[in-house]
């Protein structure tokens, strides 16, 4: 009965049902008990824990491919399931737009991501194109929840959504096993030898890109909208004749809480300093409730910034 149906957002498996699935239910146990406590669990259980987290990133959350992985344990066979499914996303989007425009906005995403811009650039995809002109466009691919949209935040605050700039936005997979499927179609099939050192984190491709996409998926998965923010700030000259230099700025992701909003970071290994995160405190320090740096280390804090593993974000 319709005015009896209750609709529900279906996603690809998150980070604990993933767990739950290979048979590592307890991992998640400790994951909660060291987020809630902010407890270290040392260098050498933590390695662990990212190993887990990159076979998740690798596999991805779709049921089908994970499956396959717990039948198979072959990296090849789950990759040939993955490009199955990306081969029907890609028939749906020709249904949807037979001009092809979906379709290769859809296979850009990991190119436009490593590019590491401010926004995702249609016209460099699509000649002449931008935003504005393919708004319906854009709005069949949000709907078909295989793609998710990160929107600029014009003004940082509570109320996200009314101050976000729909023109200006990043796109990511809803599943970033697929993504790093899409992200070496240029193979006839993904290599196992690339899986292993992606799982080992010793393939020498930046992996920036591939974090921040599934911090996306697992934040839209915990039912938040995602928003990011840029800025620019000028920097002191160093003598009267230099030419005055503007650095840019970006926060990943920012999540609302209550009436104070909570900045992101990611970075895909250590790091040095966190600059983004700074700059944002100078000019939002009245709104920010807590600051956020994910990364692949252990759980640590950095004065009042919390530097947590990014197989916590779920928990945010």
């Amino acid at each position: 009965i319709p005015s009896e149906e209750t609709r529900i957002s279906m996603y690809p498996m998150d980070y604990e049902e993933f767990l739950w699935a290979v048979n590592k239910a307890p991992t998640f146990e400790l994951i909660q008990y060291s987020f809630n406590n902010l407890k270290s669990m040392g260098d050498a259980v933590n390695r662990e824990l990212m190993k887990d987290f990159r076979l998740y990133m690798l596999i991805g959350g779709m049921p089908q491919a994970v499956n396959e992985y717990l039948n198979s344990n072959d990296f090849s066979t789950v990759d040939a399931i993955k490009r199955n499914i990306l081969e029907l996303y890609m028939d749906d989007f020709r249904k949807i737009d037979p001009t092809g425009k979906a379709s290769r906005l859809f296979l850009s995403i990991p190119s436009e991501l490593s590019r590491n811009t401010m926004r995702y650039k249609i016209g460099s995809i699509i000649e002449n194109a931008t935003a504005s002109r393919l708004g319906e466009l854009l709005m069949d691919m949000a709907d078909s929840m295989t793609v998710n949209f990160a929107y600029h935040a014009n003004d940082p605050s509570v109320g996200l959504p009314l101050h976000a700039d729909y023109d200006c936005f990043k796109m990511f997979l809803n599943d970033t096993g697929l993504f790093v499927t899409l992200a070496f179609m240029d193979k006839d099939y993904t290599d196992n030898d690339i899986y292993r050192k992606l799982l080992s984190d010793k393939l020498s491709t930046d992996l920036g890109y591939v974090y921040e996409n599934v911090i996306a998926q697992i934040l839209k998965s915990s039912g938040n909208e995602l928003f990011y923010y840029t800025f620019k700030e000028k920097v002191e000259k160093v003598n009267a004749e230099d030419n005055p230099v503007v650095r840019n700025y970006e926060v990943d992701f920012l999540l609302s809480r209550k009436d104070k909003i909570c900045p992101i970071e990611v970075k895909s290994s250590g790091y040095n300093s966190h600059k983004s995160l700074d700059k944002f405190q100078e000019k939002y320090s009245s709104r920010i409730k807590n600051r956020y740096l994910l990364y692949t280390k252990d759980v640590r804090k950095d004065k009042d910034i919390l530097c947590l593993p990014v197989y916590m974000a779920g928990l945010l």
